[in-house]
């Protein structure tokens, strides 16, 4: 099926949306980026466009493969036109958010049309119930930034088809990134495994076992690139906190998943990070 992939549609415009826009892009595809607040495409738009020109002055792109690369995305605030061989939602986790928003663009799109969902926690399967053939709902996991971040899960509701799931897996490779393949569980492989990083060190500070400083520099001592808390910053709060409690109701509240309230009070405030200028540090 990969060889009849010409357009895809991205569904939401925030840094994940954008990034896998862009890298569908310069793999040479024709790409619909949609979001309903256009102050948002324009942001894509700019951010997309700073990260291609960082890369060509980087020397990693020629100044044409920049030009190349904005002229086959398409930025729309208008639903109605994402009608691709391959949309991919990268909106918010919310079970009931992407399900509503599947059922709406498979209702635009025949039904060879394959839904992805960049899902970074929710089960492919419940995605997939009550969506019109759900064979073809899959879930294609990237990671911030996904322009660099190399990367992808690869995951096959109790639904999705043998075909779909190959299809993907060799688009994966296709557009240059590492494939891995996941089973259908809260959180997949790496947020699974991830999730503790957060959590232990978010403990740690709420038992004042250390500032949040000096973790993340034990962290980045030990060979990590990012010590949690910049890290969780990077993410966005809101989004790892989203995550977390994702997790922590999948596993029946199992406590090693437990949220932590330093964090939620973050996201309460509105500081989600580097994208607000406030998180865990302040970005000025």
């Amino acid at each position: 099926m990969i060889e009849n992939i010409k357009t895809i549609a991205v569904a939401g415009a925030g840094a994940m949306g954008a990034g896998i826009a862009q890298v569908f892009a310069q793999a040479g595809y024709e790409v619909k980026l949609f979001d309903l607040s256009t102050a948002q495409l324009d942001k894509a738009k700019a951010g997309i466009a700073d990260n291609l020109s960082g890369a060509v002055a980087k020397g990693k792109l020629t100044e044409q493969t920049k030009t190349d690369t904005l002229a086959k995305i398409h930025f729309t605030a208008d639903i109605n036109t994402l009608t691709a061989e391959l949309v991919i939602e990268a909106i918010v986790e919310k079970l009931e958010v992407k399900k509503d928003l599947f059922k709406t663009i498979a209702a635009l799109n025949p039904p060879t049309t394959i839904l992805a969902s960049n899902t970074s926690s929710l089960p492919i399967t419940q995605i997939a119930a009550g969506i019109p053939n759900p064979a073809r709902v899959v879930g294609m996991h990237f990671f911030n930034p996904a322009h660099i971040m190399k990367l992808v899960e690869v995951i096959s509701g109790a639904e999705t088809s043998t075909e779909v799931t190959e299809t993907m897996k060799a688009l994966t490779v296709k557009i240059g990134k590492t494939l891995v393949v996941a089973k259908d569980s809260p959180g997949f492989i790496v947020n699974r495994v991830a999730r503790h990083y957060y959590v232990e060190s978010l403990a740690m500070l709420e038992e004042r076992v250390a500032p949040l400083e000096t973790i993340d520099a034990l962290m980045e001592s030990a060979g990590f690139r990012m010590g949690p808390f910049t890290l969780m910053d990077t993410v966005g709060n809101d989004i790892n906190f989203a995550v977390t409690s994702s997790l922590y109701h999948s596993f029946h509240q199992v406590a090693k998943f437990r949220p932590s309230r330093i964090q939620q009070q973050k996201v309460d405030a509105g500081h989600f990070g580097k994208k607000t200028g406030k998180g865990f540090y302040n970005y000025g």
